[in-house]
């Protein structure tokens, strides 16, 4: 009878673990899968990419118990003893295999929660890679490039790179267009036509707010920045909507202003392309 009542007490023990394991393993897989359907609409891919999260919690949880029923029933020390120690040397095995795939989800994950960018997003990464965000998986990000290539980036090595959001908030960039012109240049008349043919051109917007506009501030300010060997540098700041409209904004208006600087007798200096990048 003593022997039936111990068994039946371990059986019991047994069903309790079992049905507490069960019971957090519900709890887990429902906020678990609240927090990756939020994400999922942030980042805007599908949630199932990231179900083997939960199937990992269910995992992890059920050889806890079967551990703890093991080790806390004397007759089954010795297997417990052996799964424990098969455990460690398979988890030993799978972590020196996997340091990299697992450096990589879990900057996957950081990259979730933290949002520097999200699908959609036109970022640069470092000094080599721009375009915009395709994808955001568990282990890399993919990025359109410009030449409609796609960059596969880990995303270990995304997150320790600088990021250069261009759409994080505010899609609205200042493009500065600079010229060179010689010292005897009328420079009132330069600014002008620089302005005119900013403010005509189809991606320009004016971005001054009320406080601007009362003050009397111009649409497009022109400054004269520095005096070069040859001639001056003038710059002018032109809004457009976003980075897309900002490469057709600038290529259009070095035409358009060279252009009209040459009807009208405006010659650019000869040393420009030298200067400007230290600017």
């Amino acid at each position: 009878m003593a022997t039936f009542d111990k068994y039946w007490a371990q059986f019991i023990f047994i069903v309790t673990v079992l049905a507490i394991t069960v019971m957090i393993s519900l709890v887990l897989r429902y906020f678990l899968g609240r927090f990756i359907r939020a994400a999922s609409r942030k980042l805007k891919v599908d949630p199932t990419r990231y179900n083997f999260f939960k199937n990992a919690v269910d995992f992890i949880l059920f050889f806890i118990a079967t551990v703890i029923i093991f080790r806390s029933i004397p007759a089954l020390h010795t297997y417990g003893t052996g799964l424990l120690t098969g455990a460690g040397v398979l988890a030993a095995i799978v972590g020196f295999a996997s340091q990299s795939a697992f450096s990589n989800i879990v900057s996957g994950i950081f990259l979730v929660i933290f949002k520097p960018f999200s699908v959609g997003d036109r970022i640069r990464v470092g000094q080599l890679y721009a375009g915009d965000v395709e994808d955001i998986t568990l282990r890399h990000t993919v990025i359109k490039d410009f030449e409609n290539r796609r960059v596969i980036i880990p995303n270990a090595v995304i997150s320790n790179e600088t990021i250069i959001n261009s759409t994080i908030s505010d899609e609205k960039i200042c493009v500065y267009i600079e010229v060179a012109v010689v010292f005897h240049t009328h420079l009132d008349q330069a600014i002008r036509i620089i302005q005119e043919e900013a403010t005509q051109h189809r991606y320009y917007i004016d971005n001054r707010n009320a406080i601007d506009t009362a003050r009397g501030e111009t649409p497009v300010m022109v400054r004269v920045l520095t005096f070069l060997d040859g001639g001056i540098l003038l710059r002018a700041y032109v809004w457009t909507r976003n980075v897309s409209d900002a490469f057709d904004l600038k290529c259009d208006l070095n035409k358009s202003i060279k252009e009209r600087f040459d009807k009208e007798g405006i010659v650019l200096s000869a040393m420009q392309y030298q200067v400007v990048g230290k600017i």
